[in-house]
């Protein structure tokens, strides 16, 4: 038998609504070939944004704890070696177990649920107060804490975000500045919320800082996810300060 090919009997010339029709076609397609770009796209960033957010929040809970801890251990080293009273030395370590312990249940919470808010139900100008006082505690540091128009509601989200920087800005101060007194205080207005952070510590030359000070990174990345500024004033021996200003206007 011989086969062979033919042109259909139904074969006909396209019709100028089949042309706009395959036309149609044609858009729809490229559409969805782009849109399929953008969503691989959309995911690679937010992988992206997930990983800084995993590092952000690993940084306000563990490595600050572990700080914390450090600076307990590194007191009953030095008063051990200068031979201080038994008693001394037993409530520095006392103090780092029970941080310990803290953290080890924060570090716990945040593998199970790295979104939960910080401020565990409180308003942010009571879990301010709150922090101070901890602060005060654990680095014998004199933290005061002032609220002006503090007790009006904020988006939980900036609200979060202001606590983690206050956290983050007295991990500083504790860690790097040698101050005695620190100044927490966090203004409210219809336009904007203003938190700064005033120690009067050693200081030091911004110009200076090496870029991979995640301290200070995280603070700026932090207050431009939220939609604000900050700004870092600070001198050798003139202290430092370090003020975060976020317009209400667009929150939700």
């Amino acid at each position: 038998m011989r086969w062979g090919l033919s042109a259909s009997a139904d074969w006909r010339e396209l019709s100028p609504e089949d042309l706009r029709l395959l036309y149609t076609v044609g858009d729809l397609l490229s559409i969805a070939v782009e849109r399929a770009r953008l969503f691989a796209r959309s995911a690679q960033l937010g992988a992206a944004e997930e990983r800084n957010r995993l590092a952000r929040e690993i940084h306000d809970t563990l490595a600050q704890g572990l700080s914390a801890i450090a600076l307990h251990l590194e007191t009953a080293d030095a008063l051990l070696e200068a031979g201080a009273a038994p008693h001394r030395v037993d409530q520095a370590v006392r103090q780092a177990m029970t941080l310990t312990r803290a953290n080890l249940e924060e570090a716990r919470r945040s593998v199970l649920d790295l979104r939960a808010a910080p401020l565990e139900g409180r308003a942010l100008a009571e879990a301010l107060a709150a922090l101070a006082e901890k602060w005060a505690a654990q680095a014998d540091l004199q933290v005061d804490f002032e609220a002006v128009g503090g007790h009006r509601p904020l988006p939980v989200r900036l609200e979060a975000g202001l606590y983690r920087i206050a956290q983050e800005a007295l991990t500083n101060v504790a860690r790097h500045s040698g101050a005695r007194r620190v100044a927490l205080r966090l203004v409210t207005t219809p336009d904007q919320a203003r938190l700064s952070v005033e120690d009067d510590g050693r200081g030091f030359d911004p110009a200076q800082v090496s870029a991979g000070r995640y301290g200070l990174v995280g603070l700026n990345e932090r207050a431009r996810l939220l939609g604000g500024t900050l700004r870092l004033e600070s001198s050798p021996g003139a202290g430092t300060r370090v003020e975060v200003v976020i317009p209400l206007e667009r929150q939700t």
